[in-house]
This record gives C-alpha cells, sequence and structure tokens, in this order.
C-alpha cells in the first residue's frame, strides 16, 4: 500500500490536514461560547470586568469534558484518512484547490505551520506550478531554455504564483517573450511574518543562484503586494549574511506594495480593541484575531524581525519601524495604482493599498524610501488585482527592464 502516486499522497495529506483545522475550529468555537455563557452568567456592568463566575464549575467540567471529546475525535478522523490515502484517488490539485490553499494560508499560515499541519505550504520556486528540484541536472532537466537573465516573481498575500495569469497575460511569461527573461516563481506561505519569509527566500535563492544551468548575468525580483515587502526583506537579510546572490540583483519591482502599510489592516487593530472593551464583546475578539502575522505585519510594512518582536500583534502600539533603505546598487521601481479615473494632487488607493505608501512616500524623511521619479508610476482607473494584467503595467515594465 505504500505505491501511491504522489498526487494521491498530496490529496491524503490535504484532507487530513483540513480535518485536523476543523476539529481545532470546533474546539475553538467551544472556548469561545463557554467564553462568553461564563461571561453573563456572572452579570458584569457592560463596559467592567466580570465580578464572579459561578457557572464556571459546572459548565466549564461539560466544555473540558465536550473539549476532550473533539480531541479524540480529530485522532481518530486522522488515523482513518491515513489508511484510506491508498485508495483517494489521483486528482490534480487545481487552480481552485490551490487558490483556496493560499487564501487559507494567508488567514492561518503561521498557526498551521507551527501545529505541523499538511495544508501549511512549504516555500518553493515553481514553474506552470511544479516544484523545482534545486540540484544542477535537475534543474537543466526542468529549464532547459533558462537564459543568463532571471526573474523571480513573488506574489501577495492569501495569493499563489499561479494568479501571476490573470486574464490570459503573465508578466513573467511576457517579458521572457519579449526580453528573454527566464522567469521563476515563489510560492510561499504568507501568513507568516514577512521577515521569517524574507529570510526563507534569501536561504533559497542562494541554492537556485549556485545550481543555475548558465552563468547569470542578471537577478531581478519582482514583487505584487506583500511579495515586494518580501522581496525588500530577502535584500536585507542576504546584506546581513553576506550571501552571494546579492550582487547578481540588477532589479527589485514593486507591484502595488504596501511599503508602509495598509489602513484596512490598521482598522483591522482598532475593531480588535473596541472589541475588547466590554467583557461581552471581548470573546468575539478572537474571531478579529483570526490574521496570519504577515497580514498584520502589513498594519506598518514590517519587513524586519525587530520590527514585530515583542509587540503585541493586536495591540494599540504605533509604527515600530526605523528607516530602513532600499538596497543599493539596485535599480528600484514601484507602480501604484489609482481607481481615480484621472490623476490629480490627492488620490485614493487601489482598494487596498494607498498610493503614497505603494510608491514609498512618507510623512517622516527618515521612513520615505527613495524611488527616484523616473522609475515610479500611478495607473488610473486601475485596482490592486489589474497590477497583475494591465496593459499601462506591463509597458513600462518592458520599458524599465529593456535596459
Amino acid at each position: 500500500m505504500n505505491s501511491q502516486s504522489p498526487a494521491v499522497r498530496k490529496n491524503a495529506e490535504a484532507l487530513r490536514g483540513a480535518s485536523r483545522l476543523a476539529v481545532q475550529a470546533t474546539r475553538g468555537v467551544m472556548g469561545l461560547v463557554e467564553e462568553v455563557h461564563c461571561t453573563i452568567a456572572s452579570g458584569p456592568s457592560v463596559l467592567g470586568r466580570p465580578l464572579e463566575r459561578p457557572a464556571r464549575a459546572v459548565t466549564g467540567w461539560i466544555y473540558s469534558t465536550l473539549q476532550e471529546a473533539t480531541r479524540h475525535v480529530g485522532a481518530g478522523l486522522d488515523a482513518v484518512l491515513a489508511r484510506l490515502s491508498p485508495w483517494l484517488g489521483d486528482s490534480a490539485p487545481g487552480l481552485q484547490r490551490e487558490a483556496v490553499l493560499s487564501a487559507l494560508n494567508g488567514v492561518l499560515g503561521d498557526a498551521l505551520e507551527a501545529q505541523g499541519n499538511p495544508l501549511a505550504i512549504p516555500m518553493a520556486f515553481r514553474v506552470h506550478g511544479h516544484p523545482l528540484c534545486l540540484e544542477p541536472e535537475a534543474l537543466r532537466d526542468a529549464l532547459p531554455e533558462a537564459g543568463s537573465r532571471l526573474l523571480v516573481l513573488v506574489h501577495g498575500s492569501s495569493m499563489n504564483d499561479l494568479q501571476w495569469s490573470r486574464r490570459g497575460h503573465d508578466h513573467g511569461a511576457a517579458l521572457a517573450r519579449d526580453l528573454g527573461y527566464t522567469p521563476v516563481y515563489l510560492h510561499y506561505n504568507s501568513g507568516l511574518h514577512i521577515s521569517q519569509n524574507g529570510r526563507a527566500l534569501s536561504a533559497l535563492l542562494e541554492q537556485l543562484v549556485a545550481c543555475w544551468p548558465v552563468p547569470l548575468e542578471s537577478l531581478t525580483l519582482m514583487g505584487h503586494s506583500m511579495g515586494g515587502l518580501v522581496a525588500r526583506s530577502a535584500c536585507l537579510a542576504a546584506e546581513a549574511e553576506g550571501q552571494a546572490w546579492r550582487p547578481l540583483l540588477r532589479g527589485l519591482v514593486c507591484l502595488g506594495s504596501p511599503h508602509h502599510g495598509s489602513p484596512l489592516e490598521r482598522g483591522g487593530s482598532w475593531v480588535d480593541v473596541l472589541l475588547e472593551i466590554s467583557p461581552y464583546s471581548a470573546p468575539f475578539a478572537r474571531l478579529g484575531r483570526i490574521r496570519g502575522a504577515g497580514v498584520t505585519d502589513l498594519r506598518f510594512g514590517n519587513v524586519l524581525d525587530e520590527h514585530w518582536e515583542g509587540r503585541e500583534r493586536f495591540g494599540w502600539g504605533g509604527d515600530a519601524r526605523r528607516g530602513v533603505t532600499l538596497p543599493e546598487g539596485v535599480a528600484c521601481y514601484a507602480i501604484a495604482a489609482t481607481t481615480a479615473k484621472a490623476l490629480a494632487e490627492r488620490l485614493p488607493g487601489d482598494g487596498l493599498v494607498p498610493v503614497d505608501s505603494a510608491l514609498g512616500r512618507h510623512a517622516l524623511p527618515e521612513l520615505t524610501l527613495r524611488f527616484p521619479e523616473a522609475n515610479q508610476r500611478i495607473i488610473p482607473g486601475a485596482n490592486h488585482l489589474d497590477l497583475l494584467d494591465h496593459p499601462e503595467v506591463y509597458a513600462t515594465l518592458r520599458t524599465w527592464l529593456a535596459s
């Protein structure tokens, strides 16, 4: 029974991961209900703390018994699915499965990773959705037309590498066709901290460059949304470690990247705080906290460990960042989108990221990322996802990266 194909094993592991997640979610909801029950039973004032918890002795025992039963059910499901895996059939993952899995990782990826859940996405370079084996011979077989100009594309939060293709266009494939780049796509768990993904990307780039089939002339990183921050973080990690790929870096392109955060995530922070003001609503703040570490990094655009370590992810804390510059000796580019049809002095963002944040502008000079004026572009009448296939975006990329 050990002869099942990799696709079968992957499908079985996904089912086991989903069952484990469902059991954990059930136990989490039980805990939430118990907390509300005990809060109501103790009768505190709306904005005060509970005075006592008379119901805890009896209901606590009931809920703990249910929690234990659920845990055993979860273990049983895991064992059954392990036994059934050889019979689950060979099915391709498909675009829908990939989209759901990447969204799940964006929301819960840090928890999935910590729990060893099979649904956690391992970081890998992929082409057409297939992971690359970072060994010279295997890479030569997988990329027979590999050239000397390497382009690495890094997707955004809750997305995946296959979503670089939108409405028949893929920036990587188009740049390969028109300018001779060899595109490789990063697939990663966007629920982890950006700095964690940045370090992992830097280490993976070191392996990729070491076994590239032909001598490399240049490396360009392109990130959409969070991907731009992960790419910046990788540059910082490489500089700190003195890694060999960093001198090969010639270009860094950020498409709608929230260099100084997104007001949507900052809004989520305020909702968390407001819910916890009252003991009646406080248990529900846990629902607002179902956001991966990577998402909460987007509150201000954290790219280093020191930006988040020792700080409460869901607290009142302000921006802890200090000046982090763009990589030196690298042509850095930024494209922002605005839903406004015409350019004006004050522009709305792309629905997720403000124009100033995408262009690295900040009220504090020490936090401003100094993209050269000629290396900035604002695309009117476009939203955040339009940056992936807008004709003006690609025309700009082609002009910039032709040099």
